[in-house]
């Protein structure tokens, strides 16, 4: 199936460009020209790799404010934000360029003491890559740069709403042989025929977990490997020991950043009594005092979300919960009167029950709870299917250590929220996915390893048949 891609751009409604969507004809070509490009890239030296990787790195960079105007305009992240996104993602190749050359395997102890054990990790094949639109370019890299610095040919899959930047970073991307990369378009039709085509080894996919769970059935199914990272519904623990002001500013931010469009955005806020009144005051004037608009000019600081299905799912999360008895101390309303505006928004009086806390909303809403003590909002913070990450402001190392070892979810952040380390991993526990990206963990998801024994000499071994020895009774006669 083929047709075309209709890009618009969030903050106005208005089209910016349409693309030919790819045939299974293209996805065809693609995995025969990522097979040959497999072949050749296996014969690269670490060394020349991260060259190749660093030579990416910089290309990125010196092109920064190119790319981030194209992810603006698609996506509708402000630019300053696509700006950063840029600079992340030319330092994601630059560190899996350097470790990949330290990590093709290790030697295990021997068994016995002439032979030699060695563990080899090889690249798996072809890797089908499929990116949601929120960080298009960034969470293209935490896939792509390790699969590649594995030794694998990639063809990735950039969302339908966000394919301009991806493509444009393709054609910035030199050095690799011919075919290792492919970029293929499309929506979820594509991205099936991708995961079913017989010329893909593996696949990593981040989106929703109903997109997530058809991909894992679908690679199952071929008994392929899958990295799958879900999304989530990420808790929010702030202690009575902390800063109000600057609790409520980074509570805010990790929910409103890009608008709330990011897999670990902060949906559900637990507070400890003695301080909720006054850091829901806090939160409120901090959330008026920001600037929504045009994410194109440097001085805002939250533009559109990305269509208007997303704002409408947003809309019935805030609009059920005010029905069911919340309060709505601020926003909860459209901008503008063009694009997919919505202003920030803080709610109080929330229960579990309301789909505003159980289900991932993905927009600039900010659910604050009471809670009595740090027990109760640990326990608060598991009753979800979700485990992606989980944030906490305390002063209290005892209570640190409390959130860090109860809470479960994949990263825990302490009083800096969402802050992402190329050498650290990243996913998810529970219903937020399967794998972890990012780290050596996330280079390893890429790997197969192979065990080879040697023993240099060629003799007969004491265990072999006949049990029966020449000195033991039961001796077989002929």
């Amino acid at each position: 199936m083929s047709g075309r891609l209709n890009v618009l751009n969030p903050a106005t409604g208005e089209s910016i460009e349409e693309i030919e969507a790819s045939s299974r004809e293209d996805l065809d070509r693609a995995a025969q020209n990522a097979r040959r490009g497999f072949e050749e890239w296996r014969s690269f030296a670490g060394l020349d790799r991260a060259e190749v990787f660093h030579e990416i790195s910089r290309s990125l960079r010196d092109h920064s404010d190119e790319l981030a105007e194209i992810m603006t305009h698609e996506g509708g992240k402000p630019f300053i934000e696509n700006h950063d996104e840029v600079g992340w993602t030319a330092a994601c190749f630059d560190y899996y360029g350097e470790i990949a050359r330290d990590n093709v395997g290790y030697l295990p102890a021997p068994i016995e003491p002439q032979q030699l054990a060695l563990v080899i990790k090889e690249p798996i094949g072809t890797v089908a890559c499929i990116v949601p639109w929120n960080y298009p370019l960034l969470l293209a890299a935490w896939k792509v740069a390790p699969a590649l610095a594995a030794g694998n040919a990639v063809i990735l899959k950039p969302s339908e709403e966000t394919p301009l930047a991806t493509r444009r970073m393709a054609e910035l991307i030199d050095g690799l042989p011919e075919g290792l990369l492919q970029v293929v378009y499309g929506a979820g039709d594509v991205g099936e025929m991708l995961v079913r085509h017989p010329g893909v080894d593996m696949v990593a996919f981040t989106g929703s977990q109903e997109t997530g769970r058809k991909v894992g059935v679908a690679a199952a199914e071929r008994l392929i490997r899958a990295n799958l990272e879900l999304g989530g519904k990420d808790p929010f623990i702030i202690c009575d020991d902390v800063d109000v002001e600057i609790a409520a500013q980074g509570a805010v931010w990790a929910a409103c950043l890009n608008a709330g469009q990011v897999c670990t955005s902060s949906e559900r806020f637990y507070v400890e009594k003695k301080i909720a009144d006054d850091f829901v005051e806090a939160s409120k004037e901090f959330v008026e005092s920001l600037k929504v608009g045009d994410p194109m000019d440097r001085s805002t600081d939250i533009g559109p979300m990305v269509n208007a299905k997303g704002r409408e799912k947003v809309e019935r999360h805030v609009g059920e919960a005010i029905e069911m008895g919340a309060k709505l101390v601020t926003g909860g309303e459209r901008f503008g009167d063009r694009g997919f505006f919505y202003r920030p928004t803080v709610l109080v009086g929330v229960e579990p029950s309301m789909r505003v806390m159980r289900e991932e909303t993905f927009g600039p809403v900010v659910p604050i709870v009471r809670v009595d003590s740090l027990d109760e909002a640990i326990e608060q913070a598991n009753s979800v299917p979700y485990g992606l990450g989980a944030n906490v402001y305390t002063r209290d190392f005892e209570k640190m250590l409390r959130c860090m070892r109860g809470i479960r979810a994949g990263t825990v952040w302490i009083n800096d929220p969402l802050t992402d380390n190329d050498a650290a991993p990243f996913g998810g526990q529970k219903g937020s996915g399967i794998g972890r990206e990012l780290g050596r963990e996330g280079l390893e998801a890429f790997q197969e390893s192979k065990h080879v024994h040697i023993d240099p000499k060629i003799e007969k071994k004491e265990w072999w048949y006949p049990y029966a020895k020449d000195d033991e009774p039961g001796q077989r006669t002929m």
